[in-house]
C-alpha cells in the first residue's frame, strides 16, 4: 500500500479530516496548560479528544474503504467506545474533585 493507491477522492478528504483532528488534539492540549483550575482544565483536553479522535477514525474508516473496495465500518465501534467512555470518565473525575474539596473545607 502506498499514497499512490489511494485514490483523491478518499485522500483529500482524509488528509484534511487528519489536520483537524491534530488541531483539536493540540487545543486541548493548549486548554489544559492555559487554563488554571482543575474543573475548567478537564473540559479541554475532554472535548480535543473526543473530537480530534473522532476525526482520525472517520479518516481512517475514508481511506481504509476506498483501498479496500468495499465499506469497512469496523472504526465505528472504537468511535462508539471513545463517544461513550471519555464523558463518563470526565464526569466521574469531576464528582472525585468535587467530593475531594469538600471534604477539605469542612
Amino acid at each position: 500500500m502506498s499514497a499512490a493507491d489511494v485514490p483523491l477522492w478518499a485522500a483529500l478528504p482524509a488528509a484534511l479530516l487528519l489536520i483537524c483532528g491534530g488541531l483539536l488534539a493540540l487545543v486541548g492540549s493548549l486548554g489544559l496548560l492555559r487554563l488554571r483550575s482543575f474543573f475548567a482544565r478537564i473540559h479541554a483536553p475532554t472535548m480535543g479528544s473526543t473530537l480530534g479522535a473522532g476525526c482520525v477514525l472517520i479518516a481512517s474508516m475514508l481511506t481504509s474503504t476506498a483501498l479496500a473496495q468495499r465499506p469497512v465500518v469496523h472504526e465505528l465501534l472504537i468511535t462508539l467506545f471513545i463517544l461513550v467512555t471519555a464523558p463518563i470518565t470526565t464526569m466521574l473525575l469531576m464528582r472525585a474533585a468535587i467530593l475531594r474539596s469538600d471534604r477539605s473545607e469542612s
